[in-house]
């Protein structure tokens, strides 16, 4: 049996017989406040070394609908959204030299998940519920690719992962 099969046996062993963790775990209207409320998946953003040959591989390759490429100057992108029908993939190309997209690459030149974006209920209210126990990368909200509020959270706070916000 290979390692990963046993992994996964040992974990649904574990959840299987751990009634409390199973109803703690994945009890889906325990996920945040009623203040700001926490919402669903919105997107994962990947960064990528090519637009162009991003864009042909989920459109001639996958057949997944592609979105027209939309420059974000104040946030030194250009983005891509493919529609996956629950959820929605970004693409996202350095757009000018200070472009954290540009340094993303730098450390990984062939491109990889960069970040994920849950959507709020209120994102003023998750800022203020969230202060103290989680840094921003900036201090207010900007406008984001859907034109909406967003904002994202340190991802050493955040197990490793770069997690954006967005105002539903």
């Amino acid at each position: 049996m290979s390692f990963l099969i046993r992994q996964l046996f040992t974990i649904s062993r574990f959840i299987r017989n751990n009634k409390s963790f199973r109803i703690s775990a994945f009890n889906t209207n325990a996920v945040s406040g009623n203040v700001w409320k926490l919402g669903k998946l919105n997107h994962i953003a990947i960064a990528v070394p090519s637009l162009d040959e991003a864009i042909q591989f989920y459109k001639e390759i996958l057949g997944a609908y592609v979105s027209e490429i939309v420059p974000i100057p104040e946030h030194g992108v250009s983005t891509v959204f493919i529609n996956l029908g629950n959820t929605k993939l970004e693409l996202l190309h350095p757009l000018g030299e200070k472009s954290p997209i540009e340094s993303f690459l730098k450390k990984k030149p062939e491109g990889g998940m960069h970040h994920i974006c849950i959507e709020v209920h209120n994102i003023k209210q998750a800022i203020i519920s969230l202060s103290g126990k989680v840094r921003t990368l900036t201090k207010e909200p900007k406008i984001g690719a859907h034109n909406k509020l967003v904002i994202f959270l340190h991802p050493k706070d955040c197990g490793g992962v770069l997690i954006e916000l967005e105002q539903e």
